[in-house]
């Protein structure tokens, strides 16, 4: 069993409720899509910024249902094992391994999700961009959990995850600053 140590029992929990909080927002606008004509989610602001442009795009509904769904599940699950952690109960270390390796998953179908976003539907969508935040966060809390301890390949991994995340950060931000540069310009 193992139990999450104070420095990562709240991390997960708080980036759980986010993750959770941001998936229910954009679910709830995708049908309201679906059923309210000429509605329009405050995350829309303009055609950059644009929740209706990605909700719309065929890549909001990957699997043949709304994405959002797939945050709500996932969240849910953090925010349970976060609960569990707050109160300091141990689990078993396959559930923590499931807990990583579905982040994993998270984390490459975000890249994917990046990468249609700006060079495909050429908008951004804010709900969508605080799941592209809060995941890579919950993975390095999750990894150092899961791997803490370890040694070799694994300790190295661990040892450089924050940095791995700065990086990951570090190129979004650059990717989104170089592709929308004259949005930016325009508006800041």
């Amino acid at each position: 069993m193992i139990s999450a140590a104070p420095r990562s029992a709240w991390p997960l929990l708080l980036g759980g409720l986010i993750g959770w909080g941001a998936s229910v927002t954009l679910l709830v606008d995708k049908f309201k899509l679906f059923t309210e004509p000429g509605f329009k989610p405050l995350c829309s602001i303009d055609q950059t910024i644009s929740c209706t442009t990605i909700m719309e795009s065929d890549q909001a509904a990957v699997f043949g249902f709304p994405n959002p769904i797939m945050g709500v599940v996932g969240f849910s699950v953090v925010v349970t094992l976060g609960v569990l952690a707050v109160a300091n109960i141990g689990l078993p270390r396959w559930i923590w391994g499931g807990l990583w390796s579905g982040l994993a998953l998270g984390m490459g179908f975000i890249g994917w999700l990046i990468y249609q976003a700006v060079f495909a539907i050429h908008a951004l969508c804010p709900w969508c961009m605080v799941v592209w935040a809060v995941t890579p966060l919950l993975l390095a809390v999750v990894t150092g959990q899961l791997w803490g301890k370890s040694r070799g390949l694994l300790q190295i991994v661990m040892e450089w995850r924050w940095t791995v995340v700065a990086v990951y950060y570090a190129v979004v931000i650059l990717i989104l600053y170089i592709q929308f540069q004259d949005y930016w310009s325009d508006h800041l």
